[in-house]
C-alpha cells in the first residue's frame, strides 16, 4: 500500500512539467505565478520563498501546508521550408532532385493539457530564530508531440504522389526515411525534493540554507543523441536520472515596507540518462546523455506599503557551464552533442492589492531572453518552450484564520518565431561545420495557458 502511494505520487508530479524561461518554471503555486514568479526579496507565500530563497522562510512564523495543482496547456508550431531542388528522394542523401519545387509546411503540436502539482511546508514560531521548510515542486520540463507529415511528394519506393501540395508539407515531419524525423516528441521533467533552513540572525536580517536531490525523466521520438543507422534515429524509453544541489540564501526585511533578498542555487549535477533505443528496423543500440540543471543567481526587491505589495526579481541562468547545454554540433558519428544554449536573463515583476476584504489580488509579469541561438534552431526542435513574454492574473479568498484558497490564470507566448536553417550531417565540411542547407528555414513558435489553483492550511497555534 505505502509503496502504491509513492508510485502514485511519482506519477502525479512526472506527468508533465513545461517551461516558461528556457527550460525553467518561471513559478511555483499559484500566488508565486500570479506575482510573475517574483519572490526573493517579498515572500507572499510559502511555496514561492522556498522555490527562490530559503532564507525567506523566516517570515512566516506559523506551520502552513500548501498544494497547487494546475491544468497547463501549450500549442507550440513547427515550421520548415526547402528551397526548389532539394527535394530528397527515399534514402537519397544528396543536394536533391533537380526541378522539383519549394516546399513549405507547418506542423501543429497536438499533445493536449497536463497536470502541474507542487507541494509545500513550513515550520515556524513565532519568537523562534529557526524556520524550517520541505518542498516537492516539478521545476523544469519541456515536451512536443508533433505527428508525421502525411501530404508526402511521394511513397517509400519512390513513386510520385499526384495529389500532393508543396505548400502545405512540412519536410521536418517526412518519414525517416525521406530525410525527415517523422514523428517527433519528447517529454522531459526534474522533479526537486528540498529541505529548507532559516536562521534569524537578527531581527530583520535571515540566512537559508536548501539541500535538494532531483528526479529527472526523459523520452525522445526520434533520439538525436544516439548514432543513427541505416534505418534512421531510434526512439527511446524513458530513462531517469538523479541530482543533487544546494540553494543559499539571504534575506533583508527593514521593517518600514523594503525588502531585500539574494539567492544562489547550484548546478543540480545528474547521473548520465542511459537510453535504451529502439530502431526502425527493430535494431537496438544503447547511449547515454547527461543533462543537468542549471546554476541560478537571483537578487529580489519587494515594497509593502498598506494595501499594496510590489515585488521585483532578476535572474541569471548559467547554461553555458551546464553539462548538456555546453556543446552542441553533429559529432564524428552523426549524434547530436548537445543543446547548445547561452545564458538567459528573466526579469519577474508582481503586484498584489489586498483593499478588498478576504479577497487580494494580484498581478504578474515575466520576462525571458530566448537561450537558443539562431545557428542551432535545428538542433532544438525536441525544447521548443521559450517563452518571452507571461502575463498573469490571479487572486486569493480567505476563508477564515486557517484556510486559504489561491487562483491564477497565467497566458504566455514567444513573441514571434525562433528561426534558422535546416542542418544535415552529410551536408556538414570545414566550411558549413553544421551543414546548413542554403535557402532552408526551421522555425517554431508557441503559446501557453494555464489555470491553477491552490489551497494552504495554517496550524492553529
Amino acid at each position: 500500500m505505502k509503496t502504491n502511494f509513492i508510485n502514485y505520487l511519482l506519477l502525479l508530479f512526472t506527468t508533465a512539467v513545461f517551461s516558461q524561461a528556457g527550460h525553467i518554471m518561471q513559478g511555483v503555486g499559484a500566488v508565486n505565478m500570479s506575482m510573475g514568479g517574483a519572490s526573493t526579496g517579498q515572500p507572499l507565500d510559502i511555496s514561492g520563498a522556498l522555490q527562490w530563497n530559503p532564507a525567506a522562510i523566516s517570515a512566516f512564523d506559523d506551520k502552513i501546508i500548501k498544494l497547487d495543482v494546475g491544468l497547463f496547456f501549450s500549442s507550440p508550431e513547427l515550421s520548415s521550408s526547402l528551397p526548389p531542388n532539394m527535394l530528397w528522394q527515399p534514402g537519397d542523401f544528396g543536394p536533391g532532385a533537380p526541378g522539383s519545387p519549394a516546399v513549405y509546411g507547418t506542423t501543429e503540436d497536438d499533445r493536449g493539457m497536463s497536470p502541474m502539482p507542487a507541494l509545500a511546508m513550513v515550520w515556524g514560531k513565532e519568537g523562534s530564530k529557526h524556520t524550517f521548510g520541505a518542498s516537492a515542486f516539478g521545476i523544469s520540463g519541456f515536451g512536443v508531440t508533433f505527428p508525421q507529415e502525411t501530404n508526402l511528394p511521394m511513397d517509400m519506393n519512390g513513386n510520385p504522389n499526384p495529389n500532393w501540395d508543396p505548400n502545405n508539407s512540412n519536410s521536418i515531419n517526412w518519414p525517416q526515411a525521406m530525410n525527415g524525423f517523422g514523428h517527433i516528441e519528447s517529454d522531459y521533467m526534474l522533479l526537486q525534493v528540498g529541505l529548507s533552513y532559516a536562521y534569524e540572525v537578527t531581527d530583520k536580517f535571515s540566512i537559508g540554507i536548501q539541500p535538494n536531490i532531483n528526479y529527472s525523466a526523459l523520452e525522445l521520438a526520434p533520439n538525436p543523441t544516439a548514432n543513427p543507422t541505416m534505418a534512421g534515429y531510434p526512439t527511446t524509453d524513458k530513462a531517469t536520472a538523479i541530482g543533487f544541489g544546494a540553494q543559499f540564501g539571504l534575506f533583508y526585511d527593514s521593517g518600514f515596507g523594503l525588502k531585500l533578498g539574494t539567492s544562489y542555487k547550484t548546478a543540480q549535477k545528474f547521473a548520465e540518462f542511459e537510453f535504451e533505443n529502439t530502431y526502425l528496423d527493430n535494431s537496438s543500440a544503447k547511449n547515454n546523455f547527461q543533462m543537468d540543471y542549471p546554476a541560478i543567481f537571483s537578487l529580489g526587491l519587494g515594497y509593502s506599503t498598506g494595501d499594496v505589495d510590489l515585488a521585483l526579481d532578476f535572474r541569471r541562468v548559467d547554461y553555458e557551464n551546464t553539462e548538456g547545454f555546453i556543446e552542441t554540433g553533429w559529432t564524428q558519428t552523426a549524434s547530436v552533442a548537445g543543446f547548445g544554449w547561452d545564458n538567459i536573463s528573466i526579469l519577474s515583476a508582481g503586484l498584489q492589492y489586498k483593499g478588498i476584504n478576504k479577497l487580494p489580488l494580484r498581478f504578474g509579469y515575466t520576462y525571458s531572453s530566448n537561450p537558443i541561438p539562431e545557428e542551432i534552431t535545428f538542433f532544438n526542435i525536441p525544447a521548443t518552450a521559450v517563452i518571452k513574454n507571461a502575463y498573469q492574473f490571479g487572486f486569493s479568498y480567505i476563508v477564515n484564520d486557517s484556510w486559504k484558497v489561491d487562483a491564477v490564470y497565467h497566458y504566455g507566448d514567444s513573441n514571434g518565431s525562433t528561426e534558422g536553417q535546416i542542418l544535415s550531417p552529410f551536408m556538414a565540411s570545414p566550411a558549413n561545420p553544421l551543414g546548413a542547407i542554403p535557402g532552408s528555414s526551421i522555425s517554431y513558435e508557441m503559446t501557453t495557458s494555464m489555470i491553477q489553483f491552490g489551497i494552504s492550511y495554517t496550524f492553529n497555534k
